[in-house]
């Protein structure tokens, strides 16, 4: 079967199949999360019976969609299968008329959505924490500032962190507030939005602290250099880069405004 189809639930083991061949840290959680945000914007390609590609798009109301899980089995890359998934999440963002639509492109998938009339915007990075104590501090129970999200992310993702606060584990305090999860390979911090860096590094150890058995994954957007300096002084290291990438969803797009200086840390590549 060659055929581009939905993703199902029932397909989240062979998804699985796909995300640790590529080494990624999703769990069968974060399928099906997807899955249950955007039912209709998940899709995949069988091969021999076997999901061989998938591809998800999550539209962040009118102003964004969002591209990710763009998986390859490495036995049938080389056929073309990822761009054709491509082509139709992008042909469903713009079906819902989101004014632009971005992903975090891997060095591999850089050069096909190059292609796809994609234009670099920011770089990612992964950083990385070996098991370790760290100094515990209290942060409250969540209470989400909406419209600083929306001021610091672009878009109204309201679903997204409704979701990930009953799925996950979350606080805030008086600056910000920071969301964290299980991960395949390890603890994922993020998001997390605060209005300046003594809230992140409170949220921050304390999500550490919560977690300091267990090695910690955050992913960080280089323009914000106050969480770089965070991750230096709490001993996480770099470990990957990706290259944020956006394209216009329709002609003549209103200008996306966001703020990334109060990111100090992503949702993930999956939602940016």
């Amino acid at each position: 079967m060659n055929e581009i189809r939905l993703l199902r639930q029932e397909d989240i083991p062979g998804a699985m199949h796909l995300s640790r061949a590529a080494g990624w840290n999703q769990t069968e959680a974060d399928w099906a999360r997807i899955l249950r945000l955007e039912p209709e914007g998940c899709f995949a390609i069988e091969q021999d019976g076997q999901v061989a590609c998938t591809a998800t798009a999550i539209a962040f109301g009118a102003e964004l969609g969002w591209i990710g899980m763009v998986l390859t089995d490495p036995a049938h890359r080389g056929k073309g299968l990822a761009t054709r998934l491509m082509v139709r999440a992008i042909e469903w963002l713009e079906e819902r008329r989101v004014q632009w639509i971005k992903l975090d492109a891997t060095d591999m998938g850089r050069p096909i959505y190059l292609k796809l009339g994609f234009e670099d915007e920011a770089i990612v990075e992964r950083w990385a924490r070996a098991p370790g104590l760290a100094p515990r501090t209290g942060a409250g129970p969540l209470r989400v500032d909406w419209d600083l999200d929306r001021e610091a992310f672009g878009a109204d993702r309201s679903r997204l962190l409704e979701d990930l606060a009953r799925t996950g584990v979350a606080a805030a305090n008086g600056s910000g507030y920071a969301f964290g999860r299980p991960g395949d390979k390890a603890a994922y911090f993020g998001p997390c939005v605060c209005r300046n860096a003594e809230g992140a590094r409170n949220l921050l150890q304390w999500f550490l602290g919560e977690h300091a058995d267990q090695t910690v994954f955050w992913d960080i957007l280089t323009d914000n250099r106050e969480a770089i300096d965070l991750a230096l002084e709490f001993g996480f290291e770099r470990r990957r880069r990706l290259t944020r990438q956006v394209r216009p969803g329709v002609p003549a797009p209103a200008p996306f405004r966001r703020r990334d200086e109060y990111v100090y840390a992503i949702a993930g590549f999956e939602y940016g």
